[in-house]
């Protein structure tokens, strides 16, 4: 049986990753969080006052690029890879509001695409790889045999994320989660460099009002098909 790729591509909170992980632990195969890798480069850049809510400092950020280093290292008792830069562990630093409301400028950097992207290529050489993202299906693996497209409202992509952090213990405001979702909607659709499409080729799933049991069973429907079909 061979394997194929599975690219997964949409808005900000639509549940890429968790239904990403479901199906990678499912066949088997690598999954790799794309989005992970930006907030990575994210907080690396925050950490060294290289941007914050009022400025970019661009040029000094593609010039400290080589000195990033990242990394996926599985944990077995999530079940899934965890992000590392530099060798540490920040899985949890990069899922904050914080890096969140300045990851989507981050992004727009041609410089850490073209480098990100390299890196995301390599992982995914040979097949066998679920990937999320931005621009998966559009640039990355543009002959995945399997892209889709996810998308829903944005309150309720705010309200999962605003449930998700306050699950978490973090202190945030429903009002400040639904801008920064709208505003990453905005950066990342516009952007010159890659901008947020939906391949032709790529199947949409509107999840406004689609548990993840649903969303999983119909997409490992699909799956089951590329896969007979290579």
């Amino acid at each position: 049986m061979e394997n194929i790729t599975i690219a997964i591509d949409g808005f900000s909170s639509t549940g890429k990753s968790t239904i990403a992980k479901l199906i990678a632990k499912k066949y088997n195969y690598v999954y790799v969080d794309t989005g992970a890798m930006y907030r990575a480069v994210t907080l690396f850049a925050m950490q060294n006052n290289l941007v914050t809510i009022d400025f970019l400092k661009k040029e000094d950020l593609v010039k400290q690029l080589e000195n990033i280093s990242l990394e996926f290292i599985f944990n077995s008792d999530l079940g899934y890879a965890e992000m590392f830069l530099n060798g540490e562990n920040v899985e949890k630093e990069i899922r904050t509001l914080a890096v969140s409301k300045l990851v989507s400028k981050v992004a727009t950097i041609s410089e850490v695409r073209k480098k990100l992207v390299l890196e995301q290529q390599r992982f995914g050489e040979k097949g066998g790889v679920v990937m999320d993202g931005r621009d998966i299906g559009t640039v990355v693996f543009p002959n995945a045999e399997l892209k889709l497209f996810m998308t829903a409202s944005a309150d309720k992509r705010a309200t999962r994320r605003y449930k998700e952090l306050l699950d978490r213990g973090d202190k945030v405001s429903f009002d400040d989660i639904l801008f920064n979702v709208q505003e990453r909607d905005r950066i990342d659709s516009t952007r010159e460099d890659s901008p947020l499409l939906k391949a032709e080729d790529a199947i949409e799933f509107d999840n406004s009002d689609m548990g993840i049991a649903e969303q999983f069973e119909r997409m490992c429907s699909l799956v089951d098909q590329k896969i007979a079909q290579n």
